[in-house]
């Protein structure tokens, strides 16, 4: 049976794959397109995560603004007032005295440590290390989500380009089914050919449904990323040069390693959290020494009981003994006294005092809990410096890793591009030999599958190998842009 090659399938393919690449660009023209430097702008400017550890930085400087405030002297001053019942002290006389009476008195005193083991100094420069730490911990947080970005940011061009070769396979399916339609209604095709090119058509429609799927939920992703509302439409900008050229560098593992250690903020980090518990040893130690402090104080008081003699006046005589050989009575002067209540002005003048004075404290044993903490801070110490090996450990692994899959990642483009490429010949060969009935269904259905997994592994193959290389530049602390 002889069949010419149908020009005219072929002319409303190309005609509907335009108008669906016009569709879809009309429909980027409407929609926000971002880059992936907004993208991480905008991620940057809305993580909670990153506010967080703002605020965990302004509690560490508050700390370490207190510590040196704690330098200062302390300055203090009390007062207070009593309702006195019964036996008490009289505040004024120091006597016990048992009636009711008000006092009331007033301090004010003022101490500063000269000498405490140099604690206070060293938890200054601990607690500025923490602060540095915390400031690190930011920029690490920052590090973290722009890789979670652009890893996002990647998978939505995947996705996109998947949904478009899926789409421009649907469109071919179904120009399959319609012409094996055609072919059947004159007798030159079988039923069987027309359920092929139906199962074609499905197998297409789900690739599609999926495809679309997993765009909306990268698109998804990217959006929580940014904290922007989930219905946010937006689009994403492709990359503007060469994959090939873009991707393409000679790295050496163990140069972009030892850079990575000067600028990547996770080796700064446990590097700083090292240094902190190294001087939370010397904090420690400052128990074990003598402390001296100098202070002084005044202060005054007040009692309604006080009294102060008013008047005193002759009142006769009083006996106050007899002689021992004559038994004659022994008299004397008998006074009057008259006492008065003191004021509150004058009691207050009367009995303000002052002192200054220097304070001693010398331990000699405390249940071996000065030790103990010396002890514990010494094995916080050892296990921050194993943490910091193994922070690096973990960027070698991963520098030497991400620059092994660079290079295997160029490998894999180049070949899938090229299977794809074979495949596309093939299947045009195959696809002309169908149209003439030289081969059947079957054959035509395995090629246009082996084409279409060879265009969906070129496209992974393309991020893969741009994201790699993107890999590369996020652990060299540069900029990800395309």
């Amino acid at each position: 049976m002889n069949h010419r090659p149908n020009f005219g399938l072929l002319l409303k393919f190309l005609l509907a794959l335009t108008v669906s690449v016009f569709s879809l660009a009309n429909k980027s023209i409407a929609q926000e397109v971002i880059t992936i430097q907004q993208a991480i702008d905008n991620a940057l400017k809305n993580n909670l995560q990153i506010k967080q550890a703002q605020f965990s930085t302004a509690l560490s400087d508050e700390s370490f603004k207190q510590s040196k405030n704690a330098l200062l002297p302390s300055l203090n001053a009390s007062t207070s007032f009593n309702r006195n019942f019964g036996r008490s002290i009289d505040p004024s006389t120091n006597q016990y005295i048992s009636q009711q009476f008000n006092s009331a008195s007033g301090n004010l005193s003022a101490s500063v440590d000269l000498f405490a083991g140099w604690q206070k100094i060293n938890q200054i420069k601990q607690n500025k290390l923490l602060l540095d730490a915390d400031k690190t911990n930011i920029e690490k947080v920052k590090n973290d989500l722009i890789l979670q970005v652009v890893t996002s940011y990647m998978q939505i061009l995947f996705n996109r380009d998947l949904l478009k070769a899926a789409d421009a396979q649907l469109i071919v399916a179904k120009q399959q089914l319609s012409q094996q339609q055609q072919l059947l209604d004159v007798g030159n095709k079988t039923l069987a050919d027309v359920s092929q090119a139906k199962s074609q058509v499905a197998n297409s429609e789900l690739e599609v449904t999926n495809a679309q799927n997993n765009l909306s939920i990268s698109y998804l992703t990217l959006n929580q990323l940014m904290e922007l509302p989930s219905d946010h439409q937006f689009n994403v900008q492709a990359p503007l040069t060469d994959i090939k050229v873009a991707a393409k560098s000679n790295y050496n593992a163990f140069e972009v390693y030892n850079n990575a250690l000067s600028t990547f903020p996770d080796i700064k980090l446990a590097a700083l959290r090292t240094e902190a518990a190294e001087k939370a040893i010397d904090v420690a130690r400052g128990t074990y020494y003598p402390r001296l402090s100098f202070g002084g104080g005044t202060g005054t008081n007040y009692s309604s009981s006080r009294q102060y003699i008013e008047s005193v006046t002759l009142n006769g005589l009083k006996e106050i003994g007899r002689t021992q050989t004559s038994n004659e009575i022994v008299v004397t002067d008998s006074y009057l006294t008259t006492y008065a209540n003191q004021k509150f002005s004058s009691q207050i003048k009367d009995n303000f005092n002052q002192y200054v004075g220097f304070n001693l404290s010398i331990p000699l044993f405390n249940g071996f809990s000065a030790r103990s903490n010396v002890r514990r801070a010494k094995i916080s110490y050892q296990n921050t410096q194993v943490q910091e090996q193994l922070t690096k450990n973990n960027l070698n692994k991963v520098v030497y890793q991400a620059v092994a899959d660079l290079k295997a990642a160029e490998s894999r483009y180049e070949s899938t591009s090229n299977a794809f490429s074979a495949q596309k010949d093939a299947f045009y060969v195959i696809e002309q030999r169908y149209n003439v009935g030289l081969v059947n269904s079957l054959e035509y259905s395995t090629a246009l599958t082996n084409r279409n997994k060879a265009e969906i592994d070129m496209i992974q193959a393309k991020y893969d190998l741009l994201f790699k290389a993107k890999v590369i530049d996020y652990y060299l602390g540069k900029q990800i842009v395309f």
